[in-house]
């Protein structure tokens, strides 16, 4: 599975990004696509994840309200809208890939988001 993420940039405080990812080789090796991010000297959080066949999401309660996951089966691609943004969501956002039993298996490579006015 290879997962390649885009869409990342530099937006003022208040403003939107959408972040893509598409998957592409043995996609029935897994059954969720998530978001994660790593701000500069913390760790690695999970951001939302999707479920890729029922459409279940789940996200962190600090971006609950403001991101959205969404993906589309037909593209193999995953989506993220971000609005509202703060200058606490400056990361290196990566998708990641999985079943079940380990749902960041694969990994995409990072993009940038910085929030800065």
């Amino acid at each position: 599975v290879q997962l390649q993420a885009s869409g990342g940039g530099l937006v003022q405080p208040g403003g939107s990004l959408r972040l893509s990812c598409v998957a592409s080789g043995s996609i029935s090796r897994f059954n969720v696509m998530g978001w994660y991010r790593q701000a500069p000297g913390k760790e690695r959080e999970l951001v939302a994840r999707i479920q890729w066949s029922g459409g279940y999401t789940d996200y962190a309660d600090s971006v609950k309200g403001r991101f959205t996951i969404s993906k589309d089966n037909a593209k193999n691609t995953v989506y993220r809208q971000m609005n509202s943004l703060k200058p606490e969501d400056t990361a290196v956002y990566y998708c990641a890939a999985g079943p079940y039993s380990d749902p960041s298996m694969y990994w995409g490579q990072g993009t940038q988001v910085t929030v800065s006015s």
